[in-house]
């Protein structure tokens, strides 16, 4: 009987057992069983009456932040495809959370785990890869940080996870439990159960590829925004059309902006996209911790802002729907850097004046006047009952 045997492997490398396979994806899989769907909180605004705000609470998650769903789909990804083996280094490249749930997810099924990222990471990031047995190869040039993980993971002969290119083909968008499915799914029994907008910021460009899609494939008609922040080049890439912009300077808010179009973006599943100053997003960062009585992160902060400038113009527009967006990670994080004021000073950012207006909008109602880059996606011809 003829055989065909596996390809050659680096004697030195890893060894292949299925075995060991099967019991990490089991493994995994077990944690997904044991955690709880993340709460969908409504937040009551009594001025804005007719309009619903829902924030699916993804800081709830083991790992603490929206990154745990992304992570474990991409150790799910690398297993199935035969990338991680016994003993398999797993090195990536990231700005924090990624690394944090990551790393939580290697000790799991005991593989070495190597986050590189920026030194600029917060401490408080830092030390939770740490706490789940990850290092921390820090560098100095966050436009290096694809390279050298690239060569970190070849010098360990290790894989490279890479979340920037596999995050929007690890998930499945189609269903399966994936953040769109459960978004629709608890919006089941509400009022307006199908929400004019979901708003999402963009980190790898993975989540919003699979909320877009999701919609698409479900025939919904919620449009999707994409929040995006100052320094990061998909704001741009996606007015031009044009995937070669690049930001040579890196973003302050953390989990959210990259210095080029990440392949995992898809911008033809994007409907609108803002581009949030940072002080707008701090300001918005500190309102909504307000109002939930416990801080949430920047990232957070960017997508709030973008949603209430949605539900001013259906404010002035007199009309009635519901808006999602998420609590990506908790401002426990941030401690250190967003909510300490000299760290705002030494950056020059004050969002003391955009604080007082997003207050006022959410307790009057009034007009938010805040001026941001928008644009809709060039691509999509409206609908003639949308003229």
């Amino acid at each position: 009987m003829q055989t065909f045997p596996f390809r050659q492997l680096d004697p030195a490398g890893p060894a292949y057992r299925r075995g060991w396979v099967d019991e990490a994806v089991a493994a995994i899989a077990a944690d997904q069983c044991r955690t709880a769907d993340t709460h969908l909180i409504r937040l009551i605004v009594p001025a804005l009456s007719g309009i619903d705000i829902y924030l699916k609470d993804e800081s709830t998650h083991p790992t603490g932040s929206l990154k745990h769903r992304l992570a474990r789909s991409l150790f799910l990804y690398a297993l199935c495809n035969g990338h991680i083996r016994e003993g398999t280094p797993v090195v990536e490249a990231s700005s924090g959370s990624t690394a944090v749930s990551e790393a939580y997810f290697a000790q799991m099924i005991g593989v070495p785990f190597y986050a590189v990222m920026p030194r600029t990471t917060s401490a408080e990031k830092i030390a939770a890869i740490e706490h789940y047995g990850g290092n921390c190869h820090l560098i100095d040039d966050g436009r290096a940080l694809y390279a050298e993980a690239a060569a970190l993971a070849t010098r360990l002969n290790g894989h490279y996870m890479d979340q920037f290119t596999f995050a929007e083909r690890a998930t499945d968008w189609r269903g399966n439990n994936n953040i769109a499915e459960s978004i629709f799914t608890q919006l089941a029994g509400e009022p307006r159960p199908i929400p004019d907008w979901i708003v999402m910021g963009a980190g790898t460009g993975g989540t919003s590829a699979t909320i877009g899609r999701y919609l698409r494939y479900r025939q919904y008609p919620t449009r999707l925004c994409v929040a995006d922040v100052e320094h990061s080049a998909f704001f741009d890439c996606f007015s031009t059309q044009d995937r070669s912009h690049v930001c040579e300077r890196p973003s302050l808010i953390e989990g959210v902006g990259r210095p080029r179009c990440e392949p995992s973006f898809v911008p033809g599943v994007v409907d609108r996209m803002m581009k949030i100053p940072d002080a707008a997003t701090i300001a918005a960062m500190n309102v909504l911790s307000r109002r939930l009585r416990r801080p949430v992160g920047g990232s957070t902060g960017t997508n709030f802002l973008a949603l209430c400038r949605l539900a001013s113009e259906m404010r002035q527009a007199n009309v009635s729907g519901s808006l999602v967006t998420l609590i990506c990670d908790s401002g426990e994080r941030y401690r250190q850097t967003y909510y300490e004021p000299e760290w705002l000073k030494g950056r020059g950012l004050d969002p003391a004046p955009i604080e007082a207006a997003l207050s006022s909008f959410l307790t009057t109602g009034e007009p938010l006047t805040l001026d941001v880059d928008d644009v809709a996606n060039p691509q999509i011809v409206p609908s003639p009952e949308a003229s």
